[in-house]
């Protein structure tokens, strides 16, 4: 019986945005992970909570409106949105 190990195609995280919030300033970041993007929001310090925004995109219009609204969302609000302070 062979064993083969099973590689997850993960590419370089690529700053999508930044929005400043009172915690300080936040990115998103886009990065490839087995074909697809997935979307984190998290903080430019070294401290501070990461947050999966979205996961699973396949075209760059889905991407394009998440970071739009999202971004716009964190400006109205003054935090993360995805805080869950709605």
């Amino acid at each position: 019986m062979s064993t083969t190990a099973t590689a997850t195609a993960t590419g370089k995280a690529q700053v999508l945005a930044t929005y400043d919030c009172d915690e300080g300033q936040r990115q998103l970041l886009g990065q490839r992970v087995n074909g697809t993007v997935h979307i984190s929001d998290i903080p430019t310090a070294e401290q501070g909570r990461v947050y999966l925004v979205e996961q699973n995109l396949t075209n760059m219009a889905e991407l394009q409106a998440i970071v739009a609204d999202y971004a716009a969302k964190a400006g109205e609000l003054g935090y993360a949105p995805m805080q869950g302070w709605l």
